[in-house]
């Protein structure tokens, strides 16, 4: 039987997140912090993480839960962390993924190793309701992570389009720390709810970063979540595209939270019910979807960066060769993200995916030759990653794609 996170533990025991997108889950933890839990994101990335996964999870399941799994065995056994105190925290979606089970495979490996570790889910679905548990995810909590979110992907976004063009080297690295931390003061204090004059402060100081005007080779990157956004997972491909002279171009983590929130919906409209869970996550999508557009008319009315796509055109372009009803692991999302960055002038787009993850592959590489035909400009290419796969190979590919790529010049 595995342990549970008791109340008393809150003062006792440092919780361990695994790393997906560092900018947004510092600014989370942050949030935690306020409500007096002790987190730390985890950003090995070493062999040894990989050998953990490969011990603990059998070889058919996909790669992300190797990953997480393996760091977080990894660095319990590392001395760094006293068992005794420790505990973990990983996210469910509720979805048909592999991901909703990740907690039943690490709970297992713990159980036959450390049993006194607990494992905490965060989830909004409720697959796990205790109220005896030592965490509890409150509604003001879940608004603050909404909020949270919303000034990662603004980050992200700033600096994806400063960092490749920025003159004097780490500048950018520099104003995004700098904002991380004034975020984790803002959410101390409740400031972070005045977000117009947050948003415009945010594009001033990015804005003011001297750069080149010089075009470069926009890359798209979609996928599964986590290897899209995690740099241990997709072997550091924001880097490495940065180090060939492009453009990373990534969606928002908030345009998988609302694919998620809306996808009930549709289910209940599709199968011809109604019930509590449609009901939360219509209200619930209806408000972040206002955020989202609040957020876009910020960047937009600012004039200098490009916004994030709007969700609801989102939806648009998945009509066209997809039914929104095909929702199983990041479903119609993957093809509607190919098709919008495809349309708004990202026609390099790179497609991440665990190798033998069913859904990807149906969504992604299935929807290719639909999404290439439609757009006859874009140059699009699926990665496989796994235990096996080499960062050469993969990098290999990478390049490839780079060569068939068009400058923006040609584009024009």
């Amino acid at each position: 039987m595995s342990a549970k996170f008791t109340p008393e533990m809150k003062k006792t025991h440092t919780i361990l997140v695994p790393d997906m997108l560092p900018v947004h889950f510092r600014l989370l933890i942050s949030i935690l912090s306020a409500y007096g839990y002790r987190c730390e994101l985890l950003q090995t990335a070493s062999r040894a993480v990989v050998d953990e996964g490969l011990k603990n999870v059998h070889n058919d399941t996909c790669y992300p839960a190797l990953l997480v799994i393996g760091q977080f065995m990894e660095a319990l056994k590392s001395g760094r962390y006293h068992p005794d105190r420790t505990a973990l925290m990983i996210t469910q979606t509720g979805g048909g993924c592999r991901a909703s089970n990740y907690i039943h495979l690490l709970r297992k490996a713990l159980e036959q190793q450390l049993p006194q570790v607990p494992v905490i889910s965060l989830n909004v679905s409720g697959l796990e309701k205790d109220p005896t548990s030592g965490f509890q995810l409150t509604a003001p909590m879940l608004l603050k992570f909404l909020y949270g979110v919303l000034y990662g992907d603004l980050l992200m976004l700033v600096s994806n389009q400063c960092r490749p063009y920025e003159l004097k080297q780490g500048e950018t690295e520099k104003v995004l720390r700098r904002w991380q931390k004034k975020l984790e003061e803002a959410f101390k204090s409740g400031a972070y709810l005045h977000t117009k004059k947050l948003y415009r402060q945010i594009l001033d100081d990015f804005a003011a970063i001297e750069r080149t005007k010089r075009n470069k080779i926009r890359v798209g990157i979609v996928g599964e979540i986590y290897v899209k956004y995690s740099p241990l997972a997709n072997n550091h491909l924001e880097e490495y595209l940065l180090s060939e002279g492009c453009e990373p171009v990534i969606p928002s983590l908030l345009e998988f939270v609302m694919y998620c929130a809306v996808s009930k919906r549709v289910d209940g409209k599709l199968y011809h019910f109604f019930d509590s869970k449609v009901l939360k996550n219509s209200i619930g999508y209806e408000l972040i979807y206002k955020m989202q557009k609040a957020q876009i008319k910020a960047v937009q009315e600012h004039g200098v960066f490009e916004p994030p796509h709007d969700f609801e055109l989102l939806r648009a372009r998945a009509d066209r060769y997809i039914n929104q009803g095909v929702s199983m692991g990041e479903g119609w999302l993957i093809t509607a993200e190919m098709a919008a960055l495809a349309e708004s002038g990202t026609e390099n787009i790179i497609c991440t995916q665990p190798f033998g993850c069913l859904p990807n592959h149906i969504v992604a590489k299935g929807m290719m030759r639909v999404i290439k035909d439609a757009y006859p400009n874009a140059n699009i290419v699926a990665i496989d990653y796994d235990p096996g796969a080499t960062r050469v190979n993969q990098e290999n590919r990478v390049k490839l794609m780079l060569a068939n790529a068009r400058k923006p010049e040609d584009a024009e």
